[in-house]
């Protein structure tokens, strides 16, 4: 990687981190759900996608928005900051991260309707984000010159966490409806 994209890389690896966190948890959250709910393959497919799309597109307006808001609220620029993010970049590279990072824990499943394939899919899609939260733990630690296995531990065990309630609620819905 060049320096003036290593730069860029590292000036916006926390809408990276923080996009692709939300992206991956939202959209592993609606796999478990589906899951846990019975639901079949092509409908974790089409929710997920719909998910995956328009949640990022939320997001990254949020991000772009709050970056925008604490530029306006300094109209005269009392204070200029050297550093200051570009709210657009902002925006864009929360999205990019969302969709990208967000799209790993379907990809079993988008494999497996082009190609059908004999695995436990949920396992496979379970393997997969744990392995994108312990990558994302270590962006964190990273970035917060933190140490590493408490990065790595606290990402993994929030995002297991989340899905865990993702595919209850989806099991006790099923039973319920």
């Amino acid at each position: 990687m060049n320096g003036q994209k290593m730069h860029y890389f590292k000036r916006y690896l926390g809408e990276f981190i923080y996009g692709g966190m939300d992206g991956s948890i939202t959209t592993f959250a609606v796999v478990a759900g589906s899951v846990g709910a019975k639901l079949d393959s092509s409908i974790i497919i089409i929710l997920g996608l719909a998910n995956l799309l328009a949640d990022g597109f939320a997001m990254s307006i949020g991000a772009y928005l709050s970056t925008k808001a604490q530029k306006d609220s300094n109209p005269h620029n009392v204070v200029i900051e050297k550093n200051s993010k570009s709210a657009f970049k902002v925006g864009v590279s929360t999205y990019l991260s969302f969709v990208f990072v967000g799209i790993i824990p379907l990809l079993i499943y988008l494999i497996d309707y082009i190609y059908p394939i004999e695995c436990n899919l949920f396992f496979v899609s379970s393997a997969l984000t744990i392995s994108c939260f312990f990558i994302i733990g270590w962006l964190k630690s990273y970035v917060n010159g933190g140490i590493l296995y408490k990065g790595i531990s606290e990402t993994v065990i929030l995002g297991v966490l989340a899905a865990t309630v993702a595919y209850t609620v989806g099991g006790l819905l099923k039973s319920i409806l």
